[in-house]
């Protein structure tokens, strides 16, 4: 029926009765319609054509947006890790502080009088939280302690004379990220405590409560007197007695008996207890008490109060303790 249609569209005006002629017109119209079947074929190809590059086209532009948002969310992180950055100072600064305040703290040795154990520019740590939950120096420890009055009068203190570097100096001491080197401090161990009797005479040894102190520390070629006798002496309660390895070049309690306190130092001013040389590097080490200060005997007036307390106590509340037994059984009887 096509064929017709298109027959007699081709064939319009055509005498009637010509018949091969509309045959052949017909005939030439069916390559007509091919043509216009292929035009619209290709029409498509190229309309499908034209849908791959719009797809390719969508793909490209998605890639750039995800690169552009890629970038973007770049720049943000960059941005924010800068923002962050100070916070992140900040807090490292204040938990700096706290552990310097209530924890450890450096230390710089600026003397030689405690060589060879620690030697000059050492860098130690020092305990400061046992001291908060009542701890007090024991015999052996090496101890940091403020000037207790006029030790270190004639002592200047040692800043930079570059004002930005003195600066910076300051604020790390005062965070604890850097020794200070403004801060009147000693450092020497402690030989006695409160209630200890100290003395040294000639060429030693040092004796406390009576007990020889053998004291490999010292150092080589110094006696543990070195020209300061001293003694016999009763180190006050509440305070220690303390001295320096390197005995001639150390001014220690030796040499501030006629100050108040007697040469000793009182335990209020004690910063804390140096536990570990934390630099330099080559030079790590502990710092422990000497086996010497484990001596039986060597606290022998000490350990005895105690007992002797309890002992007494008891035998003052026995009789209480019989007379709340007899009642209780009195009044079951009953």
């Amino acid at each position: 029926m096509g064929d017709l249609v298109i027959g007699a569209r081709s064939g319009a005006g055509e005498p009637e009765g010509s018949g091969g002629r509309a045959a052949r017109s017909t005939e030439s119209a069916v390559p007509s319609a091919s043509a216009e079947d292929s035009a619209a074929q290709s029409a498509g190809e190229q309309g499908n054509g034209t849908g791959d590059t719009s797809d390719d086209t969508r793909d490209d532009m998605g890639s750039a947006e995800r690169s552009e948002e890629a970038s973007t969310e770049k720049d943000r992180k960059q941005r924010s890790f800068w923002k962050e950055l100070p916070i992140l100072i900040g807090i490292a600064l204040v938990l700096a502080l706290v552990i310097k305040t209530f924890f450890v703290q450096a230390f710089s040795i600026p003397s030689e009088s405690m060589q060879n154990t620690l030697q000059v520019g050492d860098r130690v740590l020092v305990d400061k939280l046992t001291p908060w939950f009542g701890a007090e120096p024991e015999r052996g420890e090496v101890v940091v302690f403020h000037d207790p009055g006029g030790w270190l009068a004639d002592e200047p203190t040692k800043q930079s004379s570059n004002s930005f570097v003195r600066g910076v100096q300051d604020v790390l001491s005062f965070v604890g990220l850097m020794p200070s080197d403004n801060e009147k401090d000693l450092i020497k161990r402690v030989i006695a405590v409160g209630g200890d009797t100290v003395e040294c005479h000639g060429d030693g040894p040092v004796k406390v409560n009576g007990v020889a102190l053998d004291e490999p520390y010292v150092y080589p070629g110094n006696t543990p007197c070195q020209v300061k006798d001293f003694g016999p002496v009763t180190v006050p309660k509440g305070s220690i007695w303390v001295m320096g390895d390197h005995r001639g070049n150390s001014l220690d309690s030796r040499f501030h008996m006629d100050q108040p306190g007697g040469g000793a130092v009182p335990v209020d001013e004690v910063i804390g207890r140096a536990f570990v040389v934390a630099w330099p590097i080559d030079r790590w080490a502990t710092l422990p008490v000497p086996e010497t200060f484990d001596q039986k005997g060597l606290a022998a007036a000490a350990p005895l109060v105690p007992p002797l307390a309890g002992a007494v106590g008891a035998v003052g509340v026995l009789p209480l303790v019989r007379r709340l037994r007899d009642r209780g059984d009195h009044g079951k009887q009953s």
